[in-house]
């Protein structure tokens, strides 16, 4: 490690949490029109995305990642929008592969561009790839994709990357709707049995303002343990790391494990040590936030790594964001969170 690259006093919140995540949204755009995230009636033909300009380009991200390294930050995802649109990722995976500190690199995909793209980011130093996928119909996928998505092209991704062995693994995401999803859980939990690959069932957020989200249309997950314990008995387990946002289950009969994601019936707040970078260099301290610090200007009027360090130090120190346990009680704030495929999940 370099003088440069050597750690410096390492901030916590208003609650005591430390920084150690880091998201990256590297794309605002995406092929997909999921209606809980960017439903085609607002993100349509007309619909105006960022500028290549305006992006962030890869010695940004990159000189952000250094600094965040030395905060304490040890993991780095790649998200967007949909993050294998941007043009050559493996470039910047082979770039953030070398930060020091850095211990987990992964990316989070819908998984359609999946299959061309596993080997080179596999090559690049890529830890784990997470799959987004809300059930194993081909019909109710293309509908839950806003028509635009092919079941068949997410498989041969998922299958692409599990040839390549990441070392760290494959996830696949699930969010869970009540009326729409729901009767998939147990098809994809079966799928994925004995395979290595870990299924995560997400609770429905209300994340941004498009989704029309309500109470109603949430599954708790222990409606969805029982539901799958029901089938394959399941024993809890352990965390593997402090502030790991997934309650984990593995089956008995040795057939691998699952988790779920509880933030709306057990939120997990006090253990958040992530923050979010969105595309056009915005850094958010909440997945709810409603507003961020604009990081791309200093970076192009010349601010040196040492004020920078101060930013973000400061931006940490200040933050007080427990979004999801103060559910209901921001009153009108509520309308105005951040989209989703702005800062990434």
């Amino acid at each position: 490690m370099t003088d440069g690259d050597a750690r410096v006093s390492q901030p916590r919140d208003q609650h005591g949490r430390p920084l150690r995540d880091l998201r990256i949204s590297v794309m605002d755009r995406c092929n997909f029109r999921c209606p809980y995230c960017m439903p085609e009636a607002t993100y349509g033909e007309h619909f105006t995305f960022l500028s290549s300009e305006q992006r962030l380009d890869f010695d940004e991200i990159e000189r952000l990642c250094r600094l965040a390294a030395r905060l304490g930050v040890s993991k780095l995802r790649l998200t967007g929008g949909e993050p294998l649109l941007r043009p050559h990722l493996a470039d910047l995976v082979k770039r953030l592969r070398q930060i020091q500190g850095i211990t987990d690199l992964a990316v989070t995909t819908n998984g359609a561009l999946l299959a061309r793209q596993a080997r080179e980011l596999r090559e690049a130093g890529l830890d784990r790839v997470t799959i987004s996928l809300d059930t194993m119909d081909p019909e109710l996928f293309q509908r839950m994709s806003g028509g635009r998505g092919k079941l068949e092209e997410v498989i041969a991704g998922i299958e692409a990357a599990r040839a390549e062995g990441f070392p760290k693994g494959l996830k696949i995401n699930t969010v869970v709707q009540r009326g729409v999803n729901e009767s998939a859980v147990l098809e994809l939990a079966e799928h994925f049995r004995g395979t290595g690959i870990v299924v995560r069932f997400i609770e429905y957020m209300d994340v941004g303002n498009r989704n029309h989200w309500d109470t109603a249309q949430v599954v708790p997950s222990r409606e969805l343990l029982q539901s799958i314990h029901g089938r394959w008995p399941l024993d809890a387990l352990p965390s593997k790391y402090p502030g790991e946002v997934a309650t984990r289950y593995r089956y008995v009969d040795g057939a691998g494990e699952i988790g779920v994601i509880s933030s709306i019936s057990q939120p997990f707040c006090g253990s958040c040590t992530r923050a979010r970078l969105s595309s056009d260099g915005v850094l958010y301290t909440c997945l709810f936030a409603t507003q961020g610090k604009d990081l791309r200007a200093l970076l192009r009027n010349g601010s040196s790594d040492e004020a920078l360090l101060e930013v973000l130090q400061n931006v940490w120190r200040e933050r007080t964001d427990r979004y999801s346990e103060e559910r209901g009680k921001k009153g009108g704030l509520e309308n105005h969170k951040i989209e989703m495929y702005y800062i990434g999940g």
